[in-house]
């Protein structure tokens, strides 16, 4: 959901691209939740985070909810942002229970995309070096 809002929301310049340690398709309750608010993700596919380790991006934003360790990253990017969202895949309940959490996680993203947006896309600090 990340990638289809920074490819609605975000300029041009940004190039956004879903990447993992197991490169798959999109959830179906992703698929619906950003159909509803006219955000067309299903062709999306999620890369091989191997797959950029010869040309890195400038800029990873990671999404993996609470467990930043557990979120792969590339070590030779410019800059890490965490963003940890709750993954709506691991939602029980009735249909309705699930897809009110797929909607919330949703609204949630796209939020932080557009206050990342209007704050002028800040990076985090890189350390001091020598530190």
């Amino acid at each position: 959901m990340a990638e289809g809002w920074l490819r609605a929301l975000a300029p041009d310049s940004i190039v956004a691209l879903s990447a993992g340690t197991r490169p798959q398709g999109v959830n179906p309750g992703a698929v619906r939740a950003m159909a509803a608010r006219g955000v067309d993700i299903a062709k999306q596919r999620s890369e091989s985070i191997d797959e950029f380790v010869a040309d890195p991006p400038e800029l990873v934003i990671t999404v993996c909810g609470a467990a930043a360790e557990a979120c792969p990253t590339l070590q030779a990017a410019v800059s890490v942002l965490h963003w940890p969202f709750d993954d709506p895949a691991d939602a029980s309940g009735s249909e309705a229970e699930v897809a009110a959490v797929f909607d919330r996680v949703r609204d949630e993203i796209r939020v932080r995309i557009e206050n990342w947006l209007e704050a002028g896309m800040p990076l985090p600090e890189l350390p001091a070096s020598g530190s």
